[in-house]
């Protein structure tokens, strides 16, 4: 079982620094209270006093289900924007490269530099940002 943290993946047994350092970072995005319920709160608040890494899989898993919901509402717009619009670009145009026999464009797709460039090249254009 892994959740993400920041783009980075992390093994249990997931540490309590690791929960505190997740609830920093919700609790200045507003986050804490607008995402999670009571029960929700109270499972985080628990586990960071009760325990110093949890061992327990059933734990483990509800944490994380917990963890991956306010990384998902942590991210900012653009971030949001270059994992949906960016990527799916990418993969357009890299399938359009390769059907027109460019060998190297299968890696496209991949390519976070592409993407995010492709994701912000689609924040610009958007006629929300353009001049009128």
């Amino acid at each position: 079982m892994q959740f993400r943290v920041n783009y980075v993946m992390v093994q249990p047994p997931i540490l309590t620094a690791q929960l505190i350092d997740v609830k920093r970072r919700a609790m200045r995005h507003g986050a804490w209270f607008r995402v999670l319920g009571k029960t929700e709160r109270a499972i985080i608040n628990l586990t960071i006093h009760c325990v110093e890494r949890v061992r327990s899989s059933k734990l483990a898993e509800i944490v994380t289900a917990i963890l991956n919901k306010l990384t998902e509402n942590t991210k900012s717009q653009v971030k949001r924007l270059i994992e949906s619009v960016g990527r799916r670009l990418a993969q357009k145009i890299s399938q359009t490269a390769q059907k027109w026999g460019n060998k190297t464009a299968k890696q496209w797709a991949e390519d976070f530099g592409f993407i995010q460039y492709l994701a912000i090249m689609q924040i610009n254009t958007h006629s929300f940002f353009t001049a009128q």
